[in-house]
């Protein structure tokens, strides 16, 4: 039997540590000297054989199970050169508590895990009787809601913080005697601002008031389009018609200067809707900030001069199509409205021509003698003046819905108009502010040339300069805000301009729609009663008993005397 241990083709130069190794390992193998496969050798008497050291190498395998641990036992010399660096230790993972091991799972629970069973050894972290970290609960999926949210908020979170205001401007009647006469508006407020005493609040205001409120808005807020309120009117300013329209402009103008994100703040408006004792109270307020004028608030306060006699002219494009489409706007407004007032006029002289015709029907139906004749006359008499009230309430209407919104938005024009101004002063101020600056610039420059000798006089031109360069600074940024300011505004000013126009266009073709109907309804009763010829009592009227009227006065009765003379 041939011998697995033997080589057929052994080394020449066997490896000491191997040889070492087989003879430790092999009995009666002597410890002391290596045998060489060249020289012979005496057998033992132990075996029948002779074993022979077989030199071995050992390689690093990528398939070696033991890993890097297999190249380490390699002592020789040269093949330490092509070992690898060692690699540093890794830190062993530990089990965590919350996960478990299949198989102990399954050994201490049959059948379905109960997510809510707990039991004692689960309770000993690493006891004796703890098979395992406790396994936790599955997590279940969530279910939908039942009730449906919309994606997106009914409103933002800046609509939501916004306060929230409600103004009535209502019973105006007039006070005062014939020198002094003016009208009185009641001014009540509901609002959800923290900045006011009360939720809900009522005082009194005439209408120079509201001019006050304007002007000093205006002075205020530079840049922004305040709601303006309706013109004076010196003429029939008493008239029911006027009131009611001035009435609900003002109201108007209130609502929208509540609504404006940056004019609701402001503490003019706080004071015009909440003080019971307006009037002292902004005579206090001029007395405590007098000269409070349009600009000065905010441009004199920076020591810039306002106002300049420099002509503006406009660099940017696109406040330059803006002018010039204002311009167009207003003109274009002017007409409408112009046309409005003509319709207004025609309805109010149809008004007045059914009162007319009413007039002389009536009249025909007092004498004449056929009550079948005489019936109907009156009855188209009553629906005369009932035509006429409805042209009348008509007139009113397109007033108070459609010619209001035309004339706001004129004067609203003329309010964006002003911001414009406000804009051409700030660069006017702006232009003063570098040419000072640049004068004193140039009185520095003259004063460096000269040496030390004006240096009391260079120290004071030092800082002259530098108060110039803060104020330019300063200009410059308020140019520049107005105009960033006056961008938001004008495109607000267009938001708010479709919608109004829209509405008032829809409130003003209902109105017409309503008053066709109700006169298409009046005449379709009329000719009903008309077709009943049959029925003598649909116009039939009861006489009128007038004891003061003596008998045999109208023409009936005198001839009802003579045929009773000629039968007797």
């Amino acid at each position: 039997m041939e011998d697995p241990w033997a080589d057929s083709a052994p080394s020449t130069k066997p490896d000491s540590s191997s040889s070492q190794a087989a003879e430790s390992q092999t009995p009666g193998a002597t410890p002391s000297t290596a045998p060489s496969a060249s020289t012979p050798t005496r057998a033992s008497r132990m075996t029948p054989r002779r074993l022979v050291a077989q030199p071995t190498r050992l390689q690093a395998v990528e398939d070696d199970p033991l890993g890097p641990l297999g190249a380490t036992t390699v002592s020789s010399d040269a093949a330490l050169p092509s070992l690898a660096p060692p690699v540093p230790p890794i830190k062993e993972q530990l089990p965590l508590r919350t996960t478990l091991p299949a198989a102990a799972g399954s050994a201490r629970r049959q059948g379905p895990p109960d997510p809510h069973r707990i039991d004692d050894d689960d309770l000993l972290y690493g006891g004796a009787h703890s098979a395992g970290p406790r396994q936790p609960p599955p997590v279940q999926p969530a279910q939908p809601s039942p009730i449906r949210s919309s994606t997106h908020p009914s409103v933002s979170v800046e609509q939501a913080a916004k306060p929230n205001f409600q103004i009535t401007v209502g019973d105006p009647h007039k006070v005062g005697d014939l020198t002094s006469s003016h009208i009185v508006y009641s001014v009540r407020t509901k609002t959800t601002s923290k900045g006011y005493k009360q939720p809900e609040f009522e005082v009194k205001r005439r209408y120079r008031d509201f001019l006050w409120l304007y002007t000093t808005l205006h002075a205020n807020s530079p840049g922004v389009v305040v709601p303006p309120p309706p013109d004076k009117q010196a003429v029939g300013r008493f008239e029911s018609n006027f009131v009611e329209a001035r009435r609900a402009a003002l109201e108007k103008m209130l609502n929208k200067t509540a609504a404006h994100p940056t004019l609701q703040h402001d503490s003019d408006l706080k004071l015009f809707l909440e003080s019971d004792a307006f009037n002292v109270d902004v005579k206090h307020k001029e007395r405590k900030e007098p000269n409070l004028g349009e600009s000065k608030s905010v441009l004199s306060s920076f020591g810039i001069n306002v106002g300049s006699t420099n002509k503006f002219v406009e660099q940017d494009d696109w406040f330059h199509d803006r002018r010039v489409y204002l311009d167009a706007l207003e003109n274009q407004l002017k007409g409408l409205l112009k046309t409005m007032d003509g319709m207004v006029a025609q309805r109010k002289f149809m008004a007045e021509a059914s009162a007319d015709l009413s007039a002389s029907l009536h009249a025909l139906s007092t004498v004449e003698l056929s009550p079948t004749l005489s019936g109907p006359l009156d009855a188209l008499s009553e629906l005369q003046l009932t035509i006429r009230d409805v042209y009348e309430r008509q007139a009113q209407q397109d007033v108070l819905t459609f010619g209001i919104i035309i004339e706001e938005y004129i004067r609203l024009i003329g309010s964006v108009k002003q911001a414009f101004t406000q804009r051409q002063r700030a660069f006017q101020s702006w232009s003063a502010a570098e040419s000072e600056m640049q004068k004193r610039k140039a009185t520095q420059d003259k004063l460096l040339r000269q040496g030390k000798s004006q240096q009391d006089r260079l120290n004071q031109v030092n800082a002259e300069v530098a108060d110039a360069e803060r104020k330019v600074h300063q200009a410059r940024l308020l140019f520049e805000d107005m105009g960033r300011l006056m961008r938001s505004e004008l495109d607000r000013f267009e938001r708010e301009k479709v919608e109004d126009f829209k509405s008032g266009v829809e409130t003003f073709l209902e109105g017409a729609v309503e008053a066709q109907k109700e006169l298409i309804e009046k005449w379709e009763t009329y000719l009903m009663q008309l077709d009943a010829e049959d029925d003598e009592t649909v116009f039939y009227r009861p006489p009128v008993m007038e004891g003061s009227k003596p008998a045999g006065d109208t023409a009936v009765d005198r001839a009802r005397a003579r045929i009773d003379e000629d039968s007797d």
